[in-house]
């Protein structure tokens, strides 16, 4: 893998047992099917897709060790942490570091995005982390309407940082996203910029993105790569043609809305009608689907032309 960390970085699910359990097989086989597709260059534990927020710290850590496991460094694995204070963002990092991830993803605090925060603590609480580390980080970056929020200037102190490897891109304003990503391909060229925008994640890579974090790129992996080929071709009728079962799926799982719980949901339903996970089931509070919301993952599947995996 080139020094830039470029490429689909699937912020992956975890197939669960009916009491809640990780399985552990299902989660390994998974990882294998990930790995085969041409353009997958790393692999998320612990996002929000991953259900972070239903995992104590030791079945974190224990995720990303299985997957770390099973990958065998044929692509980096990545393991987020989301924490409320600095020294226990330290210990998860080095959770993940034990583990063998290659990086983090470092979330800001979530008390932030209520209350908000100075831009020097910002630049201090990653700065903390990474020196308590010796992997790489990848920043999340939460959308321009909240007070977690970090502008321009302050990413480009961050990305001064020496392990800061990339940056997921959740602006979610078309016009400033452009506008930070044109600065920060011209000041800080060695950190990759990652869309993370799954419900228009076609239009999100088209500003000459190094790649993208997505929980969508681990539900329906064979249409991400074959949309991301297509950009990297540059090539308008096939990038048309490729996003159009895209957004087939993207619609039934997002709407038009930005991801959340229900939307995950939706994604590892889609994972279980695939056959890649023998059971649908989430963590608590996320509680079943509707019979109405299983069948419009159904349809979308059938429109997308998205075919069983036959993993289970």
């Amino acid at each position: 893998m080139s020094e830039k960390w470029i490429g689909l970085n699937p912020a992956i699910m975890v197939p669960l047992n009916d009491d809640l359990s990780i399985n552990e097989k299902e989660l390994r086989n998974y990882v294998e099917w990930l790995i085969s597709f041409k353009h997958i260059t790393g692999l998320v534990t612990n996002g929000h897709t991953g259900e972070i927020t239903g995992f104590n710290r030791e079945e974190r850590k224990r995720v990303t060790e299985i997957v770390a496991d099973q990958a065998k460094g044929r692509v980096r694995v990545i393991s987020g942490v989301s924490a409320e204070g600095t020294l226990e963002a330290i210990e998860h990092a080095k959770d993940a570091q034990e583990a063998g991830a290659d990086g983090i993803l470092l979330m800001p605090p979530h008390v932030w995005l209520r209350f908000g925060m100075k831009q020097a603590s910002a630049i201090k609480f990653v700065k903390d982390v990474a020196d308590a580390i010796d992997i790489g980080i990848v920043i999340h970056l939460y959308p321009a309407n909240t007070k977690g929020f970090y502008p321009v200037q302050t990413l480009l102190e961050m990305c001064k940082i020496p392990n800061v490897k990339a940056i997921k891109m959740g602006t979610r304003d078309e016009a400033l996203y452009e506008r930070d990503i044109f600065i920060l391909k011209e000041k800080a060229p060695h950190v990759g910029l990652w869309t993370c925008h799954d419900e228009y994640i076609c239009t999100s890579l088209l500003p000459g993105m190094d790649g993208a974090l997505i929980g969508f790129c681990g539900c329906v992996p064979d249409l991400i790569s074959d949309m991301y080929q297509a950009v990297l071709d540059g090539d308008l009728f096939k990038i048309r043609k490729a996003n159009e079962p895209v957004q087939r799926m993207s619609a039934a799982i997002y709407g038009t809305g930005e991801p959340t719980g229900e939307a995950h949901a939706r994604m590892k339903e889609a994972l279980y009608q695939r056959k890649v996970f023998s059971n649908p089931v989430m963590r608590p509070p996320l509680i079943a689907l509707s019979q109405e919301e299983k069948d419009s993952v159904t349809e979308a599947i059938k429109l997308g032309g998205v075919k069983p995996v036959n993993l289970v």
